[in-house]
């Protein structure tokens, strides 16, 4: 992994939080409940301070009731904070989580070998509300799966038409990233992730650990080299927040009953502070 130090603050898929930043707040998953999100915002906004960072750490629809008014909300919070001094557009990094991986793979779902069976998975794990919040009919996707080609490519073409409608949605879309961290070359450097990350592969070289790993992340008994702790903000098996010697998880279960967390890293990965809606 450090061989590919190098390379790898180079690689514009991971984002660099780099060495001036006093706190990471990071929030896990949030699944569509904007109430929950305004109510942790309101909170954050007295809290957030120049040299901080902000990092989201995906699935922010799916599962919840209101996928487009969470992403306004994150737009407008973004805007919010910005005009504070000495805050900076850098601060803020959104990273990709497997509802944003299935919704880029929706709109290429003409390609699909079988994409009625793929549609019918994305649906069945979360797809259906973000969907329907769109102002799109899942039934209209499953029958133009079934009719061929043209007809699946004229659908997926609406999708898109259905995102640019709402101002930011589709620029929002394409500065996800997949992962964050802090200097690698530092004393005490941090990962960010959304689900998982496979510890056999170099991060340059992670493919869908990073949306659907994580099934033994808490057990991680040793570093991720080069890093000291990883952060991850989506566990499917919903046990829970967990901090652990090299791993921490974060997600308290928002749109599965459960609440909206933020937590805030220290340089040296403790836990700095801890909100919740």
């Amino acid at each position: 992994m450090k061989s590919g130090v190098t390379d790898l603050t180079h690689d514009s898929r991971f984002a660099l939080l780099g060495d001036a930043c006093q706190r990471i707040w990071a929030i896990p998953a949030i699944h569509g409940e904007t109430e929950k999100l305004i109510a942790l915002h309101d909170q954050l906004y007295n809290q957030i301070g120049p040299g901080d960072r902000i990092v989201y750490l995906g699935n922010y629809g799916g599962h919840g009731p209101s996928p487009c008014e969470t992403l306004d909300e994150i737009l407008t919070f973004r805007r919010g904070i910005l005009a504070q001094p000495g805050m900076m557009p850098s601060d803020f990094v959104y990273l990709r989580g497997g509802q944003e991986e299935m919704w880029e793979k929706l709109q290429q779902l003409q390609f699909a070998p079988n994409p009625r069976e793929v549609l019918i998975w994305m649906l069945d794990n979360g797809l259906t509300p973000t969907l329907e919040d769109y102002g799109l009919r899942p039934q209209d996707g499953l029958n133009a799966a079934g009719e061929g080609v043209m007809s699946l490519t004229r659908w997926t073409a609406a999708v898109r038409n259905a995102i640019r409608r709402y101002p930011g949605h589709d620029i929002f879309q394409c500065q996800l990233r997949r992962a964050a961290f802090t200097n690698p070359h530092s004393e005490t450097p941090l990962l960010f992730v959304h689900a998982g990350v496979n510890t056999a592969r170099p991060l340059q070289d992670q493919g869908d650990a990073l949306w659907w790993g994580g099934q033994n992340f808490n057990q991680m008994g040793h570093g991720y080299l080069p890093f000291k702790k990883v952060v991850r903000g989506f566990d499917a098996s919903h046990q829970g927040v967990y901090v652990g010697d090299h791993m921490a998880t974060i997600d308290a279960g928002c749109g599965f009953s459960g609440s909206l967390v933020a937590a805030a890293f220290d340089r040296d990965g403790t836990i700095a502070g801890l909100l919740e809606a």
